[in-house]
Parts: structure tokens; C-alpha cells; sequence
């Protein structure tokens, strides 16, 4: 296909509509950035009602499941790593917001460190994402990227006594 996805597309296969982030990777511009935006939900729910285990429960799926939906939908498209793939956003910035939680500062500056981390590609993250071109490469260099943004947020937080 190798095409820009369309909404018949997002609903031809359960694979399609996770990979693409429930509809977020079909944004015109941007979708990795909106689908970094869909795990704020998931974060603030789990973060409010679900404990610690239940959180990293959820990670693990949405990781596992990220990988194979990614692997059928960049397959369909033509391109491994499709620029509509955005569970690999959402997961990992799930994650990321485990560590650093959900309040409006929080959210915001994991924001910034985890998409500047997912779009600059340092390495070993560029290094990952040319080597691995299947389901489990689209999630991992997000997973690296996530761990940056994580690692950023704790020392600057250590630092600023927060």
C-alpha cells in the first residue's frame, strides 16, 4: 500500500485501529506527537485507579500487543515503521508517565523530554531503529527513548530538589 492510512483502513483489522492509536496516527500532521497525547488518558486512569502492578500489567500489554499490531499494519502499509505507527508513542509515554506521574507539570515537561528524545533519535535509539525493522523495532527505539526522557526528568528533578 505505502499510502497515507484512511478510516477504512484503521477499521479493516483489530492490528490497524492499535497501531495507529485508536485513530491518532491518521492525524495529517504530526500523529506521533497525537499519539503521544493518547497515553495521557490511560496514564491519569491508571495512575488514579489501578496499582502499581496493574500499571506495569498494562504496559507490558500494550508493548506486546503494540508490537505485533505494528508488525500486521506496517506490513499492510508497505513501510516497517509507517509514520501513522503510533502505539509505540502511547506505550511509551505510558511508561514514562509510571515514573514521573501524572500531574499537569509532570505530564508537561515528560512530554517535551520524551518527544524531543522519540524525534532527535540519540543514540543508540538511531542506531535500534535502522536495525530492527519489524513490530519489536518500532516499539523499541520509543521504549529507549522513553528511558532517556525518564532518566532527564529524574536528574533534573534530583538536581532542582523537587
Amino acid at each position: 500500500m505505502n499510502a497515507r492510512p484512511n478510516l477504512a483502513f484503521l477499521f479493516r483489522h483489530p492490528a490497524h485501529f492499535i497501531a495507529l492509536g485508536f485513530g491518532a496516527g491518521l492525524a495529517p500532521v504530526a500523529p506521533g506527537t497525537f499519539g503521544t497525547l493518547v497515553a495521557i488518558p490511560i496514564a491519569v486512569a491508571l495512575n488514579a485507579h489501578a496499582g502499581d502492578g496493574t500499571y506495569v500489567a498494562v504496559v507490558a500489554v500494550l508493548l506486546v500487543v503494540g508490537a505485533w499490531a505494528a508488525q500486521v499494519t506496517g506490513h499492510a502499509l508497505g513501510v516497517p515503521d509507517h509514520g501513522s505507527l503510533v502505539i509505540d508513542e502511547v506505550a511509551a509515554f505510558v511508561l514514562v508517565l509510571f515514573f514521573t506521574g501524572t500531574t499537569p507539570l509532570a505530564i508537561a515537561l515528560a512530554f517535551g523530554l520524551f518527544r524531543f528524545f522519540d524525534i532527535v533519535k540519540p543514540p543508540p535509539i538511531r542506531q535500534l531503529d535502522a536495525a530492527l525493522k519489524n513490530g519489536i523495532g518500532v516499539m523499541a527505539d520509543d521504549v529507549l527513548a522513553a528511558l532517556y526522557a525518564v532518566l532527564v526528568y529524574a536528574v533534573g528533578v534530583r538536581i532542582l530538589g523537587g
